[in-house]
């Protein structure tokens, strides 16, 4: 009997191990067609191990994302299909019991999509086997100002050199494939942003952001660990000049992508997305659209029925959240 008992025990080991690798192959193998519990029982990173991940980061302790947040992530999770869409929320613990029966709505509307992964921010973690893990625990988040921003600019970092893939802040909205592997996008000429970017596991340019991330560290200037550093490394290594039309251009096997492919819209015209077009533009030119949420003080949101941009853009990319937290507030609010 004994020795039947523990036959039966490594079967269901056997076939308990055997259920968690296949779920890893169907990953691997770009299809996600399975039941969405059986999520949990993956990792970060399984799941990050397979590469092609598009990574978003929420750095504040908050649990409900806001619907610009559940808008970018949707949005990602339908046009890159057969790619892993992962949520790091510092706010999460592994001991904080939140999934499809949440109260949180966004937070229900993402974990029921097939492809979306939802895990807590760990930085040590995360800082491992980087350069960056010496300064951060030297650093006192307490007296940095801007601490949001730069944990999450060094995170970013961090996840894309140990992984790979594509890193992109919570408020773009996805409206097509990005056909590049390592690539930054221009904010404008000869400037870079650091709010998407793309690279294989293990890169240089990413290693060296890094190194100098912790040479130049200057918490009290905004931006400094963000854009200025991938625009300092960039010019570097590349003779940058000014974009002329629609053009990319290309150094060091890096492609640095005109302003019209994530910011046709740029910083000061930023209210421009919660505003009545005669005529909606196109964005032909575009794969992504950041929607400049760091500027957006008065907290102007899309509004059922309103017919700004911002609301069309939530119709056509993020239909399920608008329908679940816009139109649904707008119910709310009327009963």
């Amino acid at each position: 009997k004994a020795r039947m008992l523990k036959k039966i025990q490594i079967c269901l080991c056997f076939f308990f191990v055997s259920g968690i690798l296949y779920e890893i192959s169907l990953l691997s193998g770009c299809f996600f067609s399975y039941m969405p519990m059986s999520k949990h029982f993956l990792t970060p990173e399984q799941i990050l191990n397979l590469g092609k991940s598009i990574i978003f980061l929420e750095t504040t302790e908050r649990l409900e994302p806001p619907s610009l947040v559940s808008c970018s992530v949707e949005s990602a999770a339908r046009i890159y299909q057969d790619r892993p869409i992962i949520l790091f929320m510092k706010g999460l613990t592994n001991d904080t019991a939140l999934d499809m029966n949440s109260s949180y709505a966004a937070f229900s509307l993402l974990s029921s999509m097939k492809n979306v992964f939802i895990f807590p921010l760990q930085m040590e973690t995360v800082f491992q086997e980087t350069p960056l893990l010496q300064w951060y625990n030297q650093v006192v988040p307490e007296q940095e100002k801007n601490w949001v921003h730069i944990s999450s600019d060094a995170s970013r970092l961090a996840l894309i050199w140990k992984y790979g893939g594509i890193y992109m802040d919570t408020d773009v909205i996805s409206i097509r494939p990005i056909p590049e592997e390592s690539f930054l996008a221009a904010q404008k000429s000869r400037f870079s942003s650091n709010g998407i970017f793309g690279f294989p596991a293990h890169h240089k340019f990413i290693w060296d952001c890094m190194e100098n991330f912790v040479l130049k560290y200057n918490g009290k200037i905004w931006g400094n660990q963000g854009p200025f550093l991938m625009t300092r490394m960039l010019k570097a290594i590349c003779n940058l000049t000014d974009f002329k039309g629609t053009e990319d251009h290309s150094c060091q096997n890096i492609s640095f992508l005109n302003p019209q492919r994530f910011y046709p819209i740029p910083y000061p015209a930023w209210g421009r997305y919660y505003e009545v077009w005669d005529k909606s533009p196109s964005f032909n030119h575009s794969y992504a659209l950041h929607l400049w949420n760091f500027m957006n003080h008065n907290r102007k949101a899309v509004v059922a029925g309103s017919n700004t941009l911002a609301e069309k853009l939530y119709k056509a990319y993020c239909p399920t959240t608008y329908q679940e937290l816009i139109q649904n507030t707008k119910l709310k609010d009327f009963t």
